[in-house]
């Protein structure tokens, strides 16, 4: 009898397992799908004129954000850096493309390719990255709690 019970108690595991796992996977929620694509476009298309408000609303004070160099930094040193770029020279324009995004209720998962558009010694350059960044809802608004830039090697572009 203990036998026959331990084989059900087995099975019963096996049969729960597929629906827990289910259970776990990205819904994608189309409302949350489009608020957070819009701004994470907004968010990019205003960085060249180095708006600190947008910075601000963008990043949550909490954010762990990882560059594409390996350098983690913290909201304060996002804002200290916001337009500090090369003084007199050219802004670099950014746009995102091949974007995917995974709902979990009031987090929202973001990977997309960054595409920098920028001068470099006065020539024109286009720099290619992978970013994963991560919105959490709190008070009604999303905001980016932890991002990660990736630089794309040239022969993967």
């Amino acid at each position: 009898m203990k036998t026959i019970t331990r084989i059900l108690l087995l099975l019963a595991a096996f049969q729960l397992a597929p629906a827990q796992v289910a259970a776990s996977a990205p819904r994608e929620d189309s409302k949350t799908v489009q608020e957070v694509t819009r701004m994470l476009r907004d968010f990019l298309a205003a960085v060249p004129r180095s708006d600190r408000q947008v910075f601000d609303h963008f990043f949550a004070d909490d954010v762990i954000y990882t560059r594409g160099a390996g350098v983690t930094v913290d909201k304060a040193e996002i804002m200290k850096n916001v337009g500090a770029g090369v003084a007199g020279g050219p802004a670099s324009t950014y746009e995102a493309g091949d974007i995917t995004v995974h709902t979990y209720g009031k987090m929202a998962i973001v990977n997309f390719r960054l595409v920098q558009h920028t001068v470099e010694k006065g020539s024109p350059v286009t720099n290619y990255f992978r970013n994963t960044g991560t919105f959490l809802k709190r008070n009604h608004h999303w905001q980016v709690v932890a991002w990660q830039a990736t630089r794309v090697p040239a022969e993967t572009k």
